[in-house]
């Protein structure tokens, strides 16, 4: 397998951007994984901008497939006093794959705080079996790349309630970096797959995300990710997803538009 940090280490400066090369084992079907796109258009809009405040929100759409070598362009849209809002194209032979729009924001002094993102309270990773099947051939390529394991909630092609809880890391220990988190964050397939009667093709349109947190200096790489359909009609899912690390704390939250072909 092609390390993650591997992957990240070969994006390539040019005149237009940066290049980037896709293996066959980030892919997901004909495609790159989505959370890997994602993670390239973040880690070169922070190479663009080295200065950035930290990231705070990203909206991305998945236009079009992408796989292979590929382009990333990076383009500011404005820079204030302590915000910088910045666009993101993934391109591949087709054209735009993914369009990112990131808004990376410094801290500010505030007199108001507030928290309710509770994080559920279930077994350990270590007590908790493998969510994806043990063949490779009938997981998706990149999802080899990162240990899943059922923590509550259920499986695709179920019947139940379509909801996952899963405790996920990178099998390679050294990512730890925010694009690296970006890349974990969309791991599980959708959770309306539970309601499908039987396998069938699934494409994620719309991934907006908040980054509340970074884990602390003890993080040991698990996180928790909940995964919930909100609706699922017209061959589209609504699905809410929030991430905490294993302490708890809340590192991001989350929603994706899905469109369903069963």
């Amino acid at each position: 397998m092609t390390a993650y940090t591997d992957l990240i280490a070969q994006i390539t400066p040019r005149d237009d951007g940066f290049s980037a090369i896709v293996t066959d084992d980030w892919k997901q079907g004909r495609t790159t994984y989505g959370g890997l796109s994602a993670a390239l258009c973040v880690e070169a809009a922070q190479r663009a901008f080295p200065e950035a405040p930290p990231l705070r929100s990203a909206q991305f759409a998945f236009v079009g497939p992408a796989a292979g070598e590929l382009s990333i362009q990076v383009k500011a849209l404005r820079q204030g006093k302590s915000t910088l809002f910045v666009a993101v194209d993934l391109l591949g032979e087709q054209g735009v794959a993914t369009h990112g729009v990131l808004t990376f924001g410094a801290a500010r002094a505030s007199e108001v705080s507030y928290l309710d993102a509770p994080c559920p309270v279930v077994a350990r990773p270590e007590d908790c079996e493998p969510f994806f099947p043990s063949d490779p051939n009938r997981a998706p390529h990149f999802s080899q790349q990162f240990e899943v394991k059922l923590a509550g909630g259920t499986r695709p092609l179920t019947g139940e309630a379509p909801e996952y809880l899963l405790w996920i890391r990178h099998r390679d220990a050294a990512a730890t970096s925010l694009s690296a988190l970006i890349a974990l964050a969309d791991t599980p397939p959708p959770p309306a797959m539970a309601l499908f009667p039987r396998f069938g093709p699934i494409s994620t349109m719309t991934w907006a995300l908040d980054v509340v947190g970074l884990p602390g200096d003890d993080d040991d790489g698990w996180r928790l990710l909940r995964s919930r359909a909100e609706t699922i009609g017209d061959g589209y899912s609504t699905q809410a997803m929030d991430l905490w690390d294993a302490t708890g704390r809340p590192l991001v939250l989350a929603r994706q538009n899905v469109a369903v072909f069963v």
